[in-house]
C-alpha cells in the first residue's frame, strides 16, 4: 500500500491525540490509529489484528518527526 502524505499526517496528528503528554506511548499510540484507520475502531487488550506495517512505520516517523518540531 502506498499511503498518501495527507493521509500518514492525518494518522499521525491523530497519535499524537491519543498520546496526549506521554511522548514515549507513540508507538502504540501510532500502531492504535492506524488500527483504527483500517478496522474503523480503536483496538482492545491483547487485539492481534493485522494493519498495514509500512503505514505504521511511515506514520511512526512522522508522529516522532512531529513531537520534535512542537
Amino acid at each position: 500500500m502506498k499511503a498518501s502524505a495527507e493521509l500518514v499526517n492525518k494518522l499521525s496528528l491523530r497519535s499524537i491525540e491519543i498520546a496526549g503528554k506521554e511522548s514515549k506511548e507513540i508507538e502504540r499510540c501510532c500502531w492504535m490509529a492506524v488500527h483504527e484507520h483500517i478496522h474503523g475502531f480503536l483496538p482492545v487488550e491483547y487485539d492481534i489484528r493485522e494493519i498495514d506495517e509500512e503505514l505504521y512505520l511511515l506514520v511512526l516517523e512522522t508522529s516522532k518527526e512531529m513531537y520534535i518540531t512542537k
